[in-house]
């Protein structure tokens, strides 16, 4: 038996180490450098243990939504 989402270590604990895997996600789907990327927010949602961090680059605008205990990226949304 597997332990539930609150007792598995996160692989993306902090802001701080979910930024990065954002910026990484989105320099490898849309071939920009990453100093041209910029964060405009981060939210952690509790209580499905995901990270929904917002970047802007050029014109465009993604959500980028990640796992937190994975430590994957499971959505890239441009809004």
């Amino acid at each position: 038996m597997s332990p539930g989402i609150g007792l598995m270590k996160r692989r993306l604990p902090t802001e701080k180490e979910a930024i990065p895997v954002a910026v990484s996600g989105i320099v490898q789907k849309y071939g920009i450098r990453s100093d041209e990327i910029k964060t405009l927010e981060t939210k952690f949602d509790v209580d499905g243990g995901d990270w929904y961090v917002a970047l802007g680059f050029g014109e465009k605008r993604v959500i980028v939504k990640m796992d937190s205990v994975q430590g994957t990226i499971t959505e890239i949304k441009e809004i």
